[in-house]
């Protein structure tokens, strides 16, 4: 099923911010093993470049670390890539929707070598997008919905896409 436009990742939007955003990421990484960044000015230049370019608080991210996290391609994408908004009037099927795809690993086209094939089984399973964009429009999210559980008799379950989506 198709997501409406305002629901759907923003690909076009990451796709021309990503280049230079990972250039900007590397760059520093380079400056940073040739001549330290021990007063963090780099650092803070760096924030505020890529504030600048997404409109986003780069607190949240790990822009020195990067290579102890999923490395700087996927850290770039993330950055470039609009936060979700707040939409009105979701449907229980568009629910359900983002739901599936957050519950599986299915790659529409694994020759697809687009930007947008490229990141999709990402954003479905390794980004906070989804997840972000359930927890600003659901009262009912929790991630927890999305993992195992124990029943009484020691035996783990995880819920089904549709008791996920009653819960939500």
């Amino acid at each position: 099923m198709k997501l409406r436009n305002e629901i759907e990742p923003d690909f076009e939007t990451a796709e021309k911010r990503y280049p230079e955003v990972l250039k900007l990421i590397l760059d520093y990484t380079d400056r940073c093993d040739e001549y330290g960044d021990e007063d963090s000015l780099e650092y803070k230049k760096l924030e505020e470049k890529l504030h600048a370019m997404t409109g986003k608080e780069m607190s949240r991210f790990n822009l020195w670390e990067w290579w102890e996290g999923e490395g700087a391609e996927y850290l770039s994408f993330n950055i470039s890539l609009p936060d979700p908004q707040i939409i009105e009037d979701i449907t229980r099927d568009e629910l359900s929707e983002i739901v599936r795809r957050m519950s599986t690993f299915e790659i529409p086209d694994p020759n697809d070598q687009s930007f947008k094939g490229i990141f999709y089984n990402y954003i479905c399973s390794g980004s906070d997008y989804f997840p972000d964009f359930l927890k600003i429009n659901f009262k009912g999210y929790h991630i927890k919905l999305f993992q195992s559980h124990k029943d009484k008799n020691g035996n783990y379950f995880e819920y089904s896409q549709e008791e996920i989506t009653d819960a939500i």
